[in-house]
């Protein structure tokens, strides 16, 4: 038995998406084409490598101290108030919110949860790559430097690669990533490649990053975004499990159990057609009626009705008036002495 419940606001948010189509077939999702795998081989070559020249203190290292010294947080302070808003834009929190709000929006007018899901699996590979590599190599920032032209590898630190950069990576690139046209694809991927490039360069500026750390951050933030075609199966067995629980759970809130039907008394059938249902209550009504009533005979004899001053009570025994002798019987008839005139 089904019925008609007052819509909820989650009811009303589910009958909007369901104006719309499951997904836009214009809307290609991305697979590892081999143009990618070479791209993500080469950006993992690049990794290695600055990882290799800041453990062995090579002439990146060195490069890193003389823009220490340098100090470009004194040589332009004029933009000092600028950048301190700037780098903003690389910060998890704040991006990922920003971010997330955009990519919601486009769930709810296409009608699928990918975009948010795809964002989920970057900032979750982000959080796993990245921070296992800082506590990994526990390299020292410019500001907690031990020694002048070492490495400050594995002193404690948690600056190498730089986060903020990677997040601006990911966080702006998933954008170029679930474009839906390949002209927007393009426009948002150097937006995204110069708002990482701005942010990392600002962490270098305000002298809480070495150059080198921004160079990682660039590559691990690039390799997230180049793997995430090997997660797509993924989000869509995770997309069309959500969808179906939500179903389940919609089903649930709109179906009310019918009631159980009354036990019948013991010895009769339970099975009735509607005109013995009908006939069952009218005389369970009658009954009810009649419980007081005194017991009439079913059956009467079909003799004609008596005046009342005519009847008399009979007993076992006949009648209790005696007989009159100037009382005829019943239906019999006399001669009447006819009158002269």
């Amino acid at each position: 038995m089904r019925t008609e419940l007052k819509p909820t606001r989650l009811d009303r948010v589910f009958s909007r998406l369901d104006r719309e189509p499951e997904r836009p077939a214009h809307i290609d999702v991305p697979v590892m084409t081999r143009h990618r795998v070479v791209l993500f081989s080469s950006t993992l070559a690049f990794y290695v490598a600055i990882v290799w020249a800041v453990i062995i203190t090579s002439w990146l290292v060195r490069l890193d101290w003389q823009i220490m010294f340098f100090r470009p947080y004194q040589q332009w302070p004029e933009i000092h108030a600028f950048l301190d808003y700037y780098v903003v834009l690389g910060q998890r929190g704040p991006t990922a919110v920003m971010v997330a709000a955009w990519l919601g929006w486009r769930s709810w007018r296409q009608h699928t949860l990918r975009p948010l899901l795809a964002l989920g699996v970057s900032l979750l590979l982000l959080n796993i790559t990245v921070g296992a590599a800082k506590l990994g190599m526990g390299r020292l920032g410019p500001h907690y430097a031990t020694e002048i032209g070492s490495n400050e590898m594995w002193l404690g630190g948690d600056i190498f690669p730089s986060g903020h950069t990677a997040n601006a990576v990911v966080t702006w690139g998933i954008l170029a990533y679930l474009a839906s046209t390949p002209r927007a694809r393009r426009w948002l991927s150097a937006l995204s490649a110069v708002t990482s490039l701005g942010v990392g360069l600002t962490t270098v500026y305000l002298g809480t990053h070495w150059l080198s750390d921004v160079l990682l951050g660039w590559a691990a933030g690039l390799l997230i975004l180049l793997a995430l075609p090997w997660f797509e199966p993924l989000i869509s067995r995770a997309e069309a499990w959500i969808f179906s629980l939500r179903d389940t759970w919609r089903d649930r809130r709109t179906t009310v159990p019918a009631p159980a039907p009354t036990p019948a008394p013991v010895g009769t059938s339970t099975l009735r057609t509607p005109g013995e249902e009908a006939a069952s209550v009218r005389d369970t009504g009658i009954a009810a009626r009649t419980a007081h009533a005194p017991i009439m005979p079913l059956h009467l004899p079909s003799t004609p009705h008596s005046a009342r001053s005519e009847r008399a009570p009979i007993t076992p025994l006949g009648h209790r008036r005696p007989p009159h002798a100037d009382r005829m019987t019943r239906g019999t008839s006399t001669a009447r002495p006819v009158a002269g005139g």
